[in-house]
């Protein structure tokens, strides 16, 4: 092996890029074990598989799917509750794009925590808006009792779970179909109450607002659970249940008959043509991201690795090239992309040059009349974040950014179009907010493990926070004490966590960490279950003309 190839293999497993995705990778497999070894041994000697093994059945064999949340609370609870004990996953059912809840009995036997919601929640909202199946593989103790007052009341409660299901099934047409594949106790009964189809597996199944021994408790009759609630007797007796199968593997077969024979999708407007590949492979982004996330790439050269060949057709490529604007294909699907151009760029005449991933009036301007182009012609947008925020300064203040700022972030707001969200780098300040933040409703929201998500770089924050004191002490002669400097390296050190893409994801900030290798294919994936439906993309959902 030559010099060269040696030192170009240690350049790149030691980047950054690199690092935080090797890190990534380590903490995700780890997630997926659940409770460990014992549990899942455990739910087998109970005639059961585990939630993501019942997942792989329901999915279509060699097909992409995309989990929502895998992080989520994975760095709360002592580390006990890995994805909060529900996976909510993307994925196809017989070329269907499918939404899947299932409960993870090997932690807590499947109980809620807070964050359970949140995360149902988030698949419920993907179902909705984009009018896509949503199926719930149930196996969940109830509420997890210590942490109920998380659980139990509020807008965003569990009871926000049965109002969408509510919704979905009255207004939205949206298919529920619920798998009670294990318990499924007191409130939680109503899930698959309010789905339309309900199934049971055979001597593994328990449905009910009280197991056997709350009904003993609360009226003296002693009975088995199987007898008060197994899946023969509501199948027989009560017939709350529609279908009743011998075990797993057969109830996750009958689901996906089921979805079959759904009524296909409705007809897209968006422009497809046949799926060309990039440029560039995935594994050129290792290369392409700066070791220092503070320094200038090329953001076209990114783009080529998970757009259709051909790239962008670039809009206004000659002005305000801070800001990427442009029409492309992913999968052969035509999408408006909207992203940060980091490094130099010269200015008009006679003016300084421009900061990339800064947004200035022009840039905002350009990028609000392209966003309502593309909401025109019914196409959808990605936004690609590097994004430090809107310029300051008189010079930009008086050239009106607020105003423009504004338009650019109504523009974003209103659009009708698929939003989906993709951070590489920084994430910052009300450039967030302009570049399709999580708080304007977009339909996927993904980061880059090298993501960066709060209101400023740590040094910016230690410049606000001790610039007074800074600036005081200079006049006078004098240097910060060992005190003062040691509260400001924990300043930084505090935003330095927080900035980190583990960190948003563990609040469910972002939807997923993508990796290089499963950027395009996940891309491909959101922008296809997006087009199941030309209804508004406005809100986790909008009703229909009644």
């Amino acid at each position: 092996m030559s010099l060269n190839l040696i030192s170009m293999m240690s350049k790149s497993s030691d980047n950054r890029l690199r690092v935080l995705t090797d890190e990534y990778l380590h903490l995700a497999e780890k997630l997926r074990e659940g409770g460990g070894p014992e549990k899942v041994e455990k739910i087998h000697k109970q005639g059961k598989l585990t939630a993501r093994e019942r997942i792989g059945l329901l999915f279509d064999e060699d097909s992409y799917s995309q989990e929502i949340g895998l992080l989520v609370a994975y760095d709360e609870y002592g580390g006990q509750a890995p994805a909060a004990a529900v996976v909510t996953v993307v994925g196809k059912v017989n070329g269907r794009e499918c939404v899947v809840v299932a409960n993870d009995a090997t932690i807590k036997a499947g109980a809620w925590y807070p964050e359970t919601i949140k995360k149902i929640l988030r698949a419920q909202e993907i179902a909705m808006r984009n009018r896509v199946p949503i199926i719930y593989l149930v196996d969940s103790a109830g509420v997890n009792l210590p942490y109920q007052g998380g659980v139990f009341p509020g807008q965003y409660g569990a009871a926000r779970i049965f109002y969408y299901n509510s919704i979905m099934r009255r207004y939205l047409r949206v298919p529920q179909i619920a798998a009670v594949m294990g318990m499924c106790v007191a409130g939680g009964a109503y899930l698959p109450a309010l789905s339309d189809v309900i199934l049971m597996v055979e001597g593994t199944s328990f449905m009910g607002l009280g197991g056997a021994n709350l009904v003993k408790g609360a009226t003296g009759q002693t009975i088995d659970n199987e007898t008060l609630g197994g899946a023969m007797t509501h199948n027989a007796i009560s017939g709350v249940a529609h279908y009743r199968t011998k075990d797993d593997a057969e109830c996750i077969a009958k689901i996906r008959d089921l979805v079959a024979e759904m009524p296909a999708k409705e007809p897209t407007r968006v422009s497809i043509e046949e799926s060309r590949e990039p440029l560039a492979v995935s594994d050129k982004l290792y290369e392409l991201l700066p070791e220092d996330h503070r320094a200038p790439y090329d953001m076209h050269a990114v783009l080529e690795t998970f757009l259709d060949e051909g790239g962008i057709d670039e809009f206004q490529a000659d002005f305000a090239k801070e800001m990427i604007c442009g029409t492309a294909r992913i999968g052969g699907i035509l999408v408006g992309v909207i992203a940060n151009s980091r490094g130099m760029s010269k200015g008009k005449p006679g003016e300084p040059p421009r900061f990339g991933g800064i947004v200035y009036t022009e840039s905002a301007e350009k990028t609000a009349y392209f966003i309502e182009n593309c909401d025109r012609h019914g196409t959808p947008l990605l936004f690609v974040q590097d994004v430090s925020g809107f310029m300051v300064g008189a010079d930009a203040e008086h050239s009106g950014i607020i105003r423009a700022g504004a338009r650019f972030v109504e523009a974003m707001a209103t659009a009708r179009v698929p939003k989906i969200v993709l951070t590489v780098n920084h994430a910052s300040g009300a450039g967030y907010y302009a570049m399709a933040g999580q708080g304007f409703d977009p339909d996927f929201i993904f980061s880059l493990p090298t993501g960066r998500m709060g209101v400023m770089e740590g040094d910016s924050a230690v410049q606000a926070i001790f610039g007074t004191q800074l600036e005081k002490l200079k006049k006078e002669g004098k240097e910060p004490d060992e005190a003062m400097l040691a509260e400001m390296d924990k300043v930084r050190a505090t935003y330095d966590k927080e900035l980190d893409a583990k960190h948003a994801a563990a609040r469910g900030l972002v939807d997923a960490i993508i990796t290089p290798e499963d950027l395009r294919p996940a891309l491909i994936l959101a922008l296809e279950t997006s087009l199941n439906t030309s209804t508004p993309h406005i809100g986790a959902f909008v009703l229909p003309t009644i």
